[in-house]
């Protein structure tokens, strides 16, 4: 897209998306929008790490959990204002990300994988221990947001508004010397490192951040829920995240929350595909494998690149002939 209309595309958009509650009745699709906004605050953190760090990740729904029980405890059993309770669930979810990512960030990528794995699993079990605290396996029920996000209305536009955030940040990482960076360890670490990159800092740094929202995603989640348990994280759940971001697309914004938009919407949308979920899953992602490897979001951006030089090529300028004849004659200033 060309830059002059980026800003007005993305002011249309954002204002398309607040009005999304004053065109539609169905309180349904409503949650829905803002399942798919939470989900979306944690595939941006984590695209950093998957699509742009290449680091192999399949346990963020343990740094999930951790912030939606933290806030569902805080919020819920301690009375803390909700939205502080938030903010102390991103700062635990970026703590739980740097105890994960200090052992396990020098591990090669299947080892990593099985670590953060091992890491979802270690919570989960948590979760069942201390049942004093969680409510074991009968979980604990989560409060909603304070006034004006106390409605169906209100969560959405919170959602919404936390999304829009995360989202310029992490656009802000990866469009910048960061995203260089992190590109170039996902390629080649030697060569990175031959450049003068501090790998494991950045890969920590950029992990930190993905519990970060992680942790953020967590609470919205756990109120749009009103009720958690340790059979709501799943581990199959991690494996969702990580593949929005494959059929999405690596390497770029738009494509993960494409992604995001599919599998979160599109089997429930669809009541026959709701009932096999997995089935879904796992076509969906064969396909693009298969036939679109760089993901739907890029064969977007080729499809709008395509229209656009095809209509570059509807008004190309014919060469004045007669002038550049008369020019080359040495009567330029000739009309």
């Amino acid at each position: 897209m060309h830059a002059s209309l980026r800003l007005p595309a993305l002011v249309g958009g954002i204002a398309v998306l607040a009005a999304l509650p004053f065109w539609t009745s169905d309180l349904y699709q409503l949650h829905l929008a803002a399942l798919i906004g939470a989900y979306w605050v944690l595939v941006s953190g984590l695209n950093l790490v998957v699509g742009y760090a290449g680091q192999l990740s399949i346990g963020h729904v343990g740094l999930l959990a951790v912030g939606a029980y933290a806030f569902a405890i805080l919020a819920g059993s301690l009375g803390w204002n909700p939205e502080l309770a938030m903010l102390a669930c991103g700062a635990l979810g970026g703590f739980a990300g740097a105890l994960l990512g200090l052992p396990s960030l020098r591990l090669p990528g299947f080892y990593f994988a099985m670590a953060t794995m091992a890491f979802a699993l270690i919570v989960a079990e948590m979760t069942l221990a201390h049942g004093d605290l969680t409510g074991g396996g009968t979980g604990l029920s989560v409060p909603f947001f304070s006034a004006p996000f106390d409605t169906p209305w209100g969560q959405y536009w919170l959602v919404l508004i936390v999304g829009i955030l995360v989202s310029w940040l992490t656009w802000n990482v990866a469009s910048r010397m960061w995203g260089r960076a992190l590109i170039a360890v996902r390629d080649s670490e030697v060569a990175a490192a031959s450049l003068g990159i501090g790998i494991f800092r950045l890969k920590l740094t950029v992990f930190i951040f993905s519990g970060v929202t992680a942790g953020v995603a967590g609470a919205l989640f756990a109120s749009l829920q009103s009720y958690i348990t340790p059979d709501t994280f799943v581990f199959e759940m991690g494996l969702f995240f990580f593949v929005c971001i494959i059929i999405g697309g690596r390497g770029s914004i738009i494509g993960p929350f494409v992604g995001v938009v599919i599998l979160t919407a599109l089997p429930e949308l669809v009541a026959p595909l709701a009932k096999l979920g997995h089935f879904f899953y796992g076509l969906t992602l064969l396909l693009v494998v298969l036939l679109v490897p760089d993901g739907i979001g890029r064969l977007l951006e080729r499809i709008i690149s395509f229209g656009r030089h095809n209509a570059q090529e509807s008004f190309a300028i014919e060469p004045d002939l007669p002038r550049l004849s008369r020019a080359l004659d040495g009567k330029a200033g000739v009309p």
